[in-house]
């Protein structure tokens, strides 16, 4: 008869959890397999199997726990985007940046893994929380615009998220001044004014 005792190892979902994010961290989303996190959390391979399908789910839930800190900051720097939504928004430019920085392997298990969010609802509903936030301010923005002028705020997030994610891998990576003299947050500022002065939004 097989042994179905339970595993005991304290919180082994969690040292895995920790190991691979170390294991990202160092070696990049592709750089890790569950092997090698249960032998960083001194487990045999077999053990992760206990608690993830594979490799891509605990990643994916890496990055999920990533969307909702993530989605916390934003929601912190916005704060209602009031008396000045302007202001707010490069709150959270700078959130963003932040983020990248000071977190980078839940950054890189949310936007550079390759993983599919559309079988993990959690994972979805995560990432749209954050998401949303940058959509709210989107709409908060827009609103003064009249509506044959106004762009969808999905639209409008997406353009600033892309902005923004551009920043992060050109000029907020490494040390500063290796590929522009120009600091990532002067960057992502200056691009956002572009931006919404294109938009009408400001003036010169």
């Amino acid at each position: 008869m097989p042994d179905r005792r339970p595993y005991h190892h304290g919180n082994l979902r969690e040292a895995l959890i920790e190991a691979a994010i170390g294991l990202i961290a160092e070696n990049g989303p592709r750089g890790f397999s569950l092997a090698e996190a249960a032998r960083r959390a001194g487990v045999s391979p077999a053990a992760p199997y206990r608690h993830f399908k594979g490799r891509d789910d605990l990643l994916e839930e890496i990055a999920r726990r990533g969307f909702d800190e993530f989605a916390d900051a934003m929601k912190a720097a916005w704060d209602d985007g009031r008396p000045n939504p302007l202001a707010a928004f490069g709150r959270m430019g700078q959130c963003y940046l932040d983020f990248a920085r000071e977190r980078p392997a839940f950054y890189v298990a949310m936007f550079e893994s390759d993983i599919t969010m559309s079988d993990n609802v959690a994972l979805w509903e995560a990432s749209e929380r954050g998401f949303g936030m940058l959509i709210h301010a989107a709409e908060e923005l827009s609103a003064p615009l009249p509506k044959d002028r106004r762009p969808p705020a999905r639209m409008f997030a997406n353009h600033i998220w892309a902005l923004s994610h551009g920043v992060v891998e050109l000029f907020a990576r490494g040390k500063p001044g290796v590929r522009s003299p120009i600091s990532a947050e002067d960057m992502l500022n200056s691009g956002v004014l572009i931006y919404l002065r294109g938009l009408g939004l400001i003036g010169d």
